[in-house]
């Protein structure tokens, strides 16, 4: 019957967290990954203009190692969101969701033809027998400065609604992507009820100059705060040598502010599953 969870194993998300900002996200039949990267320890990430970044962690799974892909959600073009082992081996017939920025490129550099490209605030839909996910594209701002927004590359965050095919949501994943916070950002909790679970870009990356374009510890709870999502999931820090900001920071800040026991302390290569039972707080596994 649409509308109805039947079909689907029971009403949850699980996640594992690969690395970086890579998560494989699975609903029932249905299952996406968000930004790939794949570079093995000792690599080096391009970020543009020249610009390296040495890869310190291992990822927990190559792209031969994962399960078919409903599809793909890409916060923005950037080597350690989007690497070349990504580029060579992962399957251009799956459907990937970003940036219009990215998604041109996509298409036409790199042969991924199946290159969703959405504005903020538009969605898009996948489905995979009776389960679905509607992926909503969220601003985000990679810089404070004006003048180093126009030599990034425009990023979006991502609101994941996971449910029944032709049903209400059932659980929303935030996903901020490589933004750092502003006033744009309040907009999202007045458009959506507050997310089952944030995942948070964080490390504090900086670039040549000082210029920071992630979000440090500090920046990280005050979004959290501000969003009030029912748990949060830090990823993107210790992963890069740009990235100057450890967990530890954001850890320290979120108990500060009360937000302590939101925090889903699941490790590079663990898992956790997230129900959708009102007040259950996610669990790893």
């Amino acid at each position: 019957m649409p509308g109805t969870t039947e079909g689907l194993t029971d009403d949850t998300v699980d996640l594992h967290f690969i690395g970086n900002a890579t998560v494989l996200l699975r609903y029932g039949p249905l299952t996406l990954l968000t930004d790939p990267n794949f570079l093995h320890r000792g690599q080096y990430a391009h970020l543009g203009y020249g610009l390296l970044t040495r890869r310190l962690t291992e990822p927990a799974v190559q792209p031969w190692d994962l399960p078919r892909l409903d599809g793909i959600v890409l916060s923005h073009l950037h080597g350690d969101h989007w690497d070349r082992r990504a580029r060579r081996h992962l399957d251009h017939a799956v459907p990937v969701i970003s940036t219009p920025h990215a998604a041109r490129r996509l298409r036409v550099l790199h042969g991924f033809e199946r290159t969703a490209g959405l504005r903020t605030w538009r969605g898009l839909t996948l489905r995979q027998g009776r389960a679905q996910a509607t992926i909503t594209a969220l601003p985000g701002r990679h810089a404070g400065q004006a003048v180093l927004r126009g030599l990034l590359p425009p990023v979006m965050g991502s609101m994941i609604e996971f449910g029944p095919v032709g049903g209400p949501p059932r659980l929303r994943l935030y996903v901020s992507g490589d933004t750092l916070p502003y006033d744009g950002l309040d907009e999202i909790s007045r458009r959506f009820p507050a997310a089952d679970l944030a995942v948070l870009h964080l490390g504090g990356t900086r670039l040549p100059g000082g210029f920071v374009v992630t979000m440090d510890g500090a920046q990280g709870a005050e979004l959290a705060r501000r969003l009030d999502p029912r748990a949060v999931l830090p990823v993107h820090y210790g992963d890069y040598t740009v990235m100057r900001s450890p967990l530890s920071a954001f850890l320290a800040e979120a108990g500060r502010l009360g937000l302590g026991d939101r925090v889903v302390h699941c490790p590079h290569g663990s898992r956790a599953r997230l129900s959708a039972e009102h007040g259950a707080a996610p669990v790893v596994i």
